[in-house]
């Protein structure tokens, strides 16, 4: 094949997405980051759980064999950087089974509390394996020896098809101490010394006790988590008082409706402030951010709003200066609706904002639309106003871009790829090379898990990011400075 002709076929669409349309596929390595980042096998507009999962299992095994060291490294990095839980687990499941080595390398930074572990043991046997063997055993094994006995308490349920209790039987981890060997006592259903187990113990005190003002003081002085106190306990206005200083922040997010039902909210005004607006909190918490967008949607106080827009003004406030005149194009097409689009328009306005002015923020279905957008204002405010319209042309605003004579360094398009009419995204980006800029970077921030792509591999400007965590914002503007893309940095982790 000539120079020539080997240059226009790598340009020429080689499959279709979801609506039929023409697209291109990107490497292995790339589809295998996008499931593992974005892929939480649910229900999507053009997909349903089964064929998500029936994907993500031919991409999970096509990745193993070709590089399982790559998708060794991928996993860790989409459980820890991409906060995603499910698809690194099942990756882990199907890595045992190529490599003892590398499973053993990368357990213990996938599988990161008590649940990772359910969900691990759970998919293991619905994938015809039983218990696993030795390997995974004796992983297991070392996990155990670090559950705490807050972990014992929260994680022993059978919700997940294993109890911890389950597991310690199945694994028989030898315990580490006399602490550790009475938490395995504990969760098998054995008599354990109470004395070394004071959390445990008030724990177990207050399921037989109706006492309110002793109810109190064990969740107090054992720190009891919330879910499990409300488990045991129907919380009166006291109680969810008492529930309130215990809950780590995620839980204070998603549990603020009903604490304001309680009656609670405003008369701990001070401290819920002091946790969901602490900078240091807030980076430890690995909070998606779009979780946010729900809580503001949910809650009517106004005191509470503006905690949340603070909250979501703090989660951005470390992204990297992004240099340069940049386009923000934000896909409100229908398919968009739910969760693509919460965390699609915290995205975009999180982008506009860090630019201070020096860019232009478009929404876009088959037409493209100005939503007048301020970098004075919270971004959920901005973001509650944004919602989910008709088809997809992603071509569109790169052709108003061009219509306007509109000279920009970078233009960043968050969008789930499903154009179903119009001129495509790729072959308006090359015009707009061509008659406006011809060093104009794109960044496409993929939030679903379709594997279909706008752009082919082998336009060297164009850079795919994937995931659902603040940290897409920060490659875009890592890589705009020159700095490594999401698939060099997995290539260059140390396992």
């Amino acid at each position: 094949m000539s120079r020539a002709k080997q240059l226009f076929s790598t340009k020429l669409p080689d499959t279709v997405n979801r609506d039929g349309y023409p697209a291109y596929t990107r490497s292995l390595e790339e589809q295998y980051l996008q499931t593992l980042l974005t892929n939480t096998i649910g229900n999507t507009f053009y997909a349903d759980s089964d064929t998500l999962l029936t994907e993500s299992n031919e991409i999970h095994d096509a990745m193993l064999e070709k590089n399982p060291e790559f998708a060794a490294k991928a996993l860790i990095f989409a459980r820890n950087k991409g906060l995603m839980r499910l698809q690194p687990i099942l990756g882990l499941v199907k890595l045992s089974s190529v490599s003892q080595k590398l499973f053993s390398n990368v357990f213990s930074q996938v599988i990161l509390i008590p649940s990772d572990l359910q969900d691990f043991m759970t998919i293991l046997k619905g994938q015809g394996r039983g218990q696993g063997g030795r390997a995974i055993k004796r992983q297991a094994a070392l996990f155990l020896n670090n559950i705490s006995e807050y972990w014992a308490i929260k994680y022993n349920g059978r919700g997940r098809g294993y109890s911890l209790g389950d597991i310690v039987k199945t694994v028989h981890p030898k315990p580490i101490n006399d602490k550790q060997r009475n938490i395995f006592a504990y969760l098998v259903g054995k008599d354990y010394d109470k004395t070394l187990l004071p959390q445990i113990t008030a724990y177990e005190r207050l399921k037989r006790t109706t006492n309110v003002k002793e109810q109190i003081a064990l969740i107090q002085e054992g720190k009891l988590p919330h879910e499990i106190v409300t488990g045991v306990v129907k919380p009166n206005r006291e109680i969810w008082n008492a529930i309130l200083y215990q809950m780590p922040i995620f839980a204070l997010l998603r549990n603020l409706n009903t604490l304001d039902r309680a009656g609670v909210l405003d008369e701990n005004r001070e401290y819920i402030v002091s946790v969901l607006n602490d900078p240091e909190r807030l980076a430890k918490s690995k909070i998606l951010p779009f979780r946010f967008v729900k809580a503001f949607q949910e809650v009517e106080k106004a005191w509470m709003k503006d905690v949340l827009r603070y909250a979501v003004e703090l989660t951005f406030n470390n992204l990297p200066e992004i240099p340069g005149k940049t386009a923000v194009f934000l896909d409100v097409s229908g398919s968009m609706e739910g969760d693509y689009l919460r965390i699609g328009s915290v995205f975009a306005l999180a982008l506009y904002k860090k630019t201070k002015g020096n860019s232009i923020f478009w929404t876009f279905d088959t037409s493209v639309y100005d939503p007048q957008p301020s970098i004075y204002d919270s971004i959920l405010t901005q973001a509650e106003k944004i919602k989910a319209r008709g088809g997809t042309d992603t071509g569109a605003p790169v052709r108003k871009l061009i219509e306007d004579k509109v000279y920009v360094d970078n233009i960043i398009i968050i969008t789930d790829e499903q154009q179903n009419t119009g001129s495509p995204f790729y072959r308006e980006l090359e015009r707009y090379r061509q008659s406006i800029n011809p060093s104009a970077k794109a960044f496409v921030i993929d939030i679903a898990p379709y594997r279909s792509a706008m752009v082919p591999p082998t336009d060297t400007k164009t850079h795919y990011i994937y995931g659902w965590s603040e940290i897409v914002l920060h490659y875009i503007a890592m890589s705009i400075q020159g700095f490594d893309t999401m698939i060099d940095e997995v290539n260059n982790m140390k396992i």
